[in-house]
């Protein structure tokens, strides 16, 4: 699959480099596993000079083996010596980019606690001795969310106050989904846009394995998936395990917990059978897995929350993959298409909602964009989009079926909302209905 989407991001980054042509810089690229981060730096630093070091799990001796390498082949400097030291050679390096400018890339920087921890406090003093005079440009990218925040944004942590700026890679947005299908599936169905979002949610790795098999309809991509080779069945497994560390059976019971529709904290921990504050705390905080959502008008402090799995495809992995693991493991891959097709109408309904949310953020134009549901989970609206400088709003009720829409049943909510909570006295509202036909 050719590279898509990036234009601001490269941007930044092209921008980033012509500034550490007067000043050192030093930026944390992060967003999730499989979202294309090395792509991207790779992709923005063509035709510059670049080292790309890839931090693998592996003695620090021969990583500056594989290091020295990289730099003798890119910046054609052969190494006096044969260094074992990280903090060395990054010395090195940074007093080799007070003569030449060049990107210095790292990859998987958070694995260096696993390797040399004292690493970061080298490089922290070498950057602070030699930045001043330094045009290097280095950029540090990981997928371990808690590591990375650790390293970074720890008060006590050595590398603290040095990055020079941050970017987060997020998932493609809804469009770049509807390009790349109608350039590989022009013919492409709603059904068959629903599914990519679902399975993806515009993660590049999934999209890119969907498009290079092919995979573009919603029964190939479930067989895609849920076959005895897929990629996809051991993947959320291995991108949260590092994460969680020992306690991960009782985050996979709580993110199981809430990918099935249990997603208030007392039905939560009725599942897990033990209080839960503190993993929810994590959970959304350190490792910005899950949403607390609360009515849109709500006020602050309120306890009316949701609790959502903000990843699509963790979403329906904890869904299916997880929860029916014991299928898996009987080698029953049919078995559970069924299961997946018997219920995919429910699950999909649900992540329709979530498709029209994020389409209406990335078009812009308005202030606050929610849902309502009152203190006894009921009288549920879909979609609420406010502009409250215009003092408008659009309304929406979602369905799959534009059938099963009920305008009139959408304003009678409205009205009974609007006698609690009033925010809405003096709006001009738009009454929408959405439906697959309206992606």
């Amino acid at each position: 699959m050719k590279f898509y989407n990036r234009e601001k991001e490269i941007q930044r980054l092209h921008d980033i480099q012509q500034q550490s042509l007067e000043n050192a810089q030093f930026t944390v690229i992060t967003g999730r596993r499989r979202i294309g981060k090395t792509q991207l730096l790779l992709k923005a630093t063509a035709q510059q000079p670049t080292l790309y070091f890839f931090v693998s799990r592996k003695a620090e001796a021969f990583l500056c083996q594989d290091f020295q390498q990289e730099i003798f082949e890119k910046l054609n400097i052969p190494l006096l010596g044969n260094s074992t030291d990280f903090g060395k050679l990054f010395l090195f390096l940074m007093q080799l980019s007070k003569e030449r400018s060049f990107n210095l890339i790292i990859d998987e920087f958070q694995e260096f606690l696993n390797i040399n921890p004292s690493i970061y406090s080298d490089m922290q003093h070498h950057w602070d001795l030699n930045k001043g005079e330094s045009r290097m440009n280095l950029l540090v990218c990981g997928s371990v969310h808690s590591l990375m925040h650790k390293i970074f944004e720890d008060y006590k942590a050595p590398l603290f106050g040095r990055a020079t700026g941050f970017l987060h890679v997020r998932p493609f947005p809804t469009s770049v989904l509807k390009d790349i299908l109608s350039e590989h599936r022009p013919h492409y169905t709603s059904e068959d846009l629903l599914a990519l979002f679902a399975f993806t949610g515009g993660v590049a790795k999934y999209v890119q394995l969907f498009v290079d098999n092919k995979a573009l309809t919603l029964k190939k991509m479930l067989d895609l998936m849920i076959c005895e080779d897929s990629p996809f069945i051991a993947d959320g497994k291995n991108m949260l395990i590092e994460e969680f560390g020992k306690d991960y059976s009782v985050y996979f019971t709580i993110l199981s917990a809430i990918a099935r529709g249990e997603n208030t904290r007392g039905k939560i921990e009725a599942c897990v059978g033990k209080e839960i504050g503190g993993y929810l705390t994590r959970l959304e905080k350190d490792y910005n897995l899950i949403g607390k959502n609360t009515p849109i008008f709500a006020k602050t402090e309120t306890k009316n929350v949701r609790y959502a799995i903000e990843d699509n495809f963790l979403t329906f992995w904890f869904r299916f993959i997880y929860k029916y693991s014991h299928i898996i493991e009987i080698a029953q891959h049919e078995e559970l298409k069924k299961i997946i097709e018997r219920d995919y109408q429910t699950f999909s309904g649900k992540i329709l909602e979530r498709y029209f949310r994020q389409k209406f953020i990335e078009q812009g134009g308005y202030t606050k964009i929610g849902g309502f549901w009152d203190k006894n989970g009921q009288n549920e609206i879909d979609l609420i989009a406010l502009n409250e400088l215009q003092r408008t709003a659009q309304i929406a009720e979602i369905k799959r079926n534009e059938q099963h829409i009920r305008c009139n049943i959408l304003k009678n909510k409205v009205e009974a909302m609007t006698k609690i909570i009033g925010e809405l006295n003096g709006y001009s509202i738009e009454y929408l209905g959405l439906s697959m036909k309206n992606m």
